[in-house]
């Protein structure tokens, strides 16, 4: 084999080594949003809290099973208590005041049993299971509005790298422009027709589209950089992003707002705060319970656990019982006081939310109608003095206009340019948000 089959070799080895690095393709903005449901790690963060909610609703439910507990114990009486008895009782002929010492009981005590408990009537348990139910809503709702709020910064980064290409785009057309203009103009400059001041306008006109190319360049690099991290990729990791402008902003958004998150969160923060003056109010009821215990025991003189030995006397009692705190000190009025506060806080704040919500989504709408109209006109004024440059070059190539015209006419197009991209900025953040309500 030779030296260089053997390289070749060596380096296909050391590349099927390298890590495979994850490569991510995006047709849409939606598909970031997937994306993010299972890799973002605030949303994931967001989803366990709502697991664990649900374990805490399962847990509620199972106050209502009876709590069965079993139990055993040995005890050895080392030194058996001493009982003094009156020795009239043995012998009627006794000393007044005389006393018999006797030991009652066994060395070894055996003893097993179950025991049962079942609350018949406890309002708190059936409140604490209704405050957890609700809680779970509300952290459904608080997970949605934790999407939403990724979402928004996803789709920030997701349409500013769409905006830098076309950004981009715009900056290398205007580039090719002034270097036309530049050469033109110091060709006209060695022969003494023009002066400094026009050949340094069009030098500043061609360092300016150069320095809008550079800045888009490195602003979609960020953007993309920034995609990684809301994703929980690596900065090895590869993303691309199939999308075009022209078919993102021809999408139709008539679609009708859905309910903020933050509308949903808050009506759920009022229930809980509702139910859990309803479990205070419920501490004033008697909490009922039945009860069943059997138990055996054994009693012996030698240590011979499960042996043949003395018999095991068995014990079994069925209760009813009533348990009613009749006073606390005022520690329950005091919390029901409290919990009624924060129901009154939570009903205000919900009742906020809706009205602002409402003012929102208006705001929004006409947000999103003012940022197309301004973006169509942009777009027209953009395209208008594009043609006039074109207008002005012929003419000046036909020698009917001055060069100071031509630098003028592009320097016009270059500010409408970039108020055209101003326009779609605004635009894509109206959609996005639109999008993301509905």
């Amino acid at each position: 084999m030779s030296l260089k089959h053997t390289f070749i070799i060596s380096i296909a080895l050391f590349l099927l080594r390298l890590p495979c690095l994850a490569q991510v393709t995006f047709s849409s903005v939606e598909d970031t949003w997937r994306y993010a449901d299972t890799h973002n790690i605030t949303v994931r963060n967001a989803t366990y809290e709502l697991d664990k909610t649900a374990a805490a609703r399962k847990q509620a439910y199972m106050a209502f099973a009876p709590q069965v507990t079993a139990s055993a114990n040995f005890t050895n009486n080392i030194n058996l208590q001493t009982t003094l008895i009156p020795a009239i009782i043995f012998d009627k002929n006794a000393a007044a005041g005389a006393v018999y010492p006797a030991q009652f009981g066994q060395k070894y005590i055996y003893q097993g049993g179950v025991t049962a408990q079942l609350d018949l009537l406890n309002l708190q348990t059936w409140y604490n299971v209704q405050i957890v139910a609700e809680t779970e809503a509300m952290n459904k709702a608080s997970l949605a509005n934790v999407k939403k709020n990724i979402y928004q910064q996803l789709a920030a980064q997701y349409y500013s790298y769409l905006l830098m290409k076309e950004a981009a785009r715009l900056a290398g057309e205007s580039r090719e422009i002034t270097d036309s203009v530049y050469l033109s103009v110091e060709h006209k400059l060695e022969e003494g027709t023009v002066n400094e001041s026009i050949a340094d306008l069009a030098k500043i006109n061609k360092e300016r589209a150069e320095q809008t190319l550079i800045t888009a360049q490195y602003q979609a690099i960020t953007a993309l950089n920034n995609i990684k991290a809301l994703l929980n990729l690596s900065l090895a990791d590869s993303i691309q992003v199939n999308a075009t402008l022209g078919s993102i902003m021809e999408q139709h958004t008539e679609a009708a707002l859905t309910e903020d998150p933050v509308v949903r969160q808050a009506y759920y923060q009022a229930r809980v705060a509702m139910s859990r003056v309803r479990a205070a109010n419920a501490a004033y009821i008697p909490v009922i319970s039945a009860s069943y215990s059997s138990t055996t025991q054994q009693n012996d003189n030698k240590l011979e656990p499960f042996q043949n030995g003395p018999a095991w006397y068995p014990a079994s009692f069925l209760s009813l019982r009533a348990t009613w705190n009749i006073f606390t000190g005022g520690t329950r009025w005091l919390q029901s006081k409290q919990n009624k506060i924060t129901y009154y806080e939570s009903t205000m704040q919900y009742e906020a939310a809706q009205k602002q919500a409402a003012i929102n989504d208006e705001n929004l709408r006409l947000a999103y109608m003012k940022a197309r109209a301004v973006l169509e006109k942009s777009g027209n004024i953009m395209k208008l003095s594009a043609d006039n440059y074109t207008h002005i070059t012929n003419r000046y190539e036909a020698g009917i206009a001055t060069i100071d015209d031509r630098l003028n006419a592009f320097s016009d197009y270059i500010n409408y340019q970039n108020q055209y991209l101003n326009s779609l900025s605004d635009a894509l953040v109206q959609l996005y948000l639109l999008k993301i309500r509905q």
